[in-house]
């Protein structure tokens, strides 16, 4: 897919990176699902649309270093982890061992195979994109620069992505620590790993590498781990996270960060108590920066917010209305699936005399941790917030038959309903595959449907969504009273 040059084989490019066609209708800037959604709905519609990508490979975050890497690795550390400590006492531990070197090649297997079919093969035969490969410069609303020559269009659109956002801690630089772009490729697994950070990807990748095998110590800034959502959620996963031989420090203040012997060496203070931690290797997930530097942003006065992402409205236009952002790079809930909705809700925008505003009122949302903690809408403090009067039913897997069969019963489902109208507006979720209740909430927030509706669904006996049904019930009911399946 990729030539010797190291540019794209893409219908309608030259081998050597550029392109004998300057005007285009669309012109992307960036190649990941922003950049991919929007080259495909402006196909749809048509338009002639330059593609300009740099940095990562084609596919951009998601399934180079993000998602797709990631959770295959996950999969790969839970089996070994259940392997040798299964749920069931008929079943005699194991002494099952990884060959790591083996797991990356995997994981990098999959990540070509689905950069190719999900992305490459996607547009290679679309007569109206051309991909070029090249570090593109903004020089005009209508115009930008890029391996020398300079490409117009009537609308731009700027998908350039984000990148870890490293903290300005004295040492870190010269330490050689890694970041989610780097981590995936090592070739030996790390003997100690230090994680700097508390949320999403700081925490998937701790319980990952513990269960290959690494020492894991996660220095979190705040009191508590994913300290955005309520004490229950981060409360109880930070003890789960303890009983696997995880350390998390909380409430932590890092100083210094140096190499010594070969090995990596923190200052920190815990809780205002000073200490020293030594670790063989450093991963830092301390959170995301808008990818945008050089991209001449200032230049045509377009405005910025938080750690250099692009301000948008809500048809997705920047300050300068013909050129829109979409994805990663406007800092709005990075996900792989907002930005391809992003992506495509921008070119409709810009070409069709539809104007959609965006909207991710019922958005859902997933850490793949073991249990998984899952989300959508509202929780109590922003219900609160929002003036409603609310109520919550909180309801414990190990209540659930199906989690009872499967010897899986770490975590909760918690939903928060609206008492006046007998609605959902919000759930969390902390459960084994919580990630697979989720979406039946989301469609009742959708499309209003009441509690009262869900108690009277039927849902089978002996699965986890069952346990959705037995929340709603907790509402009224203590279901611990009823027989199986009673409503």
């Amino acid at each position: 897919a990729i030539n010797g040059t190291g540019h794209y084989k893409v219908k309608g490019e030259l081998n050597n990176g550029y392109s004998p066609e300057s005007n285009f209708d669309l012109i992307i800037i960036g190649g990941g699902s922003a950049a991919f959604s929007a080259a495909i709905k402006a196909s749809e519609l048509e338009k002639k649309v330059l593609m300009i990508n740099d940095g990562l490979p084609i596919g951009g975050t998601c399934v180079n270093v993000g998602c797709v890497p990631s959770k295959t690795l996950i999969r790969t550390a839970e089996a070994l982890h259940h392997a040798n400590h299964p749920n069931f006492s008929g079943i005699k531990p194991g002494e099952n061992k990884i060959d790591f070197k083996e797991v990356i090649k995997q994981k990098s297997e999959l990540v070509e195979n689905l950069r190719q079919k999900k992305y490459i093969d996607v547009i290679s035969d679309d007569p109206n994109v051309t991909v070029l490969k090249g570090r593109a410069k903004l020089t005009g609303k209508n115009s930008v620069e890029v391996n020398g020559e300079t490409k117009t269009a009537d609308t731009i659109l700027i998908a350039t992505g984000s990148s870890t956002f490293i903290p300005d801690i004295p040492g870190l630089k010269d330490s050689g620590y890694y970041v989610n772009d780097t981590l995936y490729e090592l070739e030996e697994l790390p003997e100690h790993l230090i994680i700097i950070g508390g949320r999403y990807i700081a925490l998937e990748n701790a319980q990952l590498f513990a269960r290959l095998g690494s020492k894991v110590t996660v220095l979190q800034r705040s009191i508590r781990i994913i300290p955005s959502e309520m004490p229950d959620i981060s409360e109880n996963l930070s003890d789960y996270f303890k009983e696997e031989g995880i350390d998390i420090k909380t409430g932590v203040k890092i100083h210094t960060v140096s190499r010594q012997d070969g090995k990596v060496v923190l200052k920190v203070s815990v809780k205002d108590s000073d200490e020293f931690i030594e670790g063989t290797h450093l991963f830092v997930a301390t959170g995301r920066k808008g990818n945008t530097k050089n991209l001449g942003l200032e230049e045509l006065g377009i405005e910025t917010h938080g750690n250099d992402f692009i301000k948008t409205d809500e048809y997705n236009r920047t300050s300068v209305p013909n050129i829109y952002a979409a994805g990663d790079v406007t800092g709005e809930h990075l996900f792989v699936y907002t930005a391809a909705y992003a992506g495509a809700l921008s070119v409709d925008n810009a070409f069709t005399e539809e104007q959609r505003e965006k909207d991710y009122s019922v958005l859902p949302w997933v850490i793949f941790t073991d249990p998984q903690v899952a989300g959508v809408g509202m929780d109590e403090n922003q219900a609160y917030e929002a003036g409603i009067d609310y109520d919550t039913s909180v309801f414990l897997v190990k209540d659930i038959p199906r989690a009872l069969a499967a010897r899986s019963t770490k975590g909760f489902i918690k939903l928060i309903r609206n008492k006046e109208t007998d609605k959902l507006i919000g759930a969390r979720i902390l459960a084994s595959e919580g990630s697979e209740l989720l979406m039946e909430i989301v469609l009742a927030i959708k499309y209003g449907i009441t509690v009262k509706e869900m108690k009277q669904m039927f849902h089978p006996y002996l699965t986890l969504s069952e346990g959705i049904k037995l929340a709603a019930i907790t509402f009224d009911k203590d279901v611990n009273k009823l027989s199986c399946c009673a409503v």
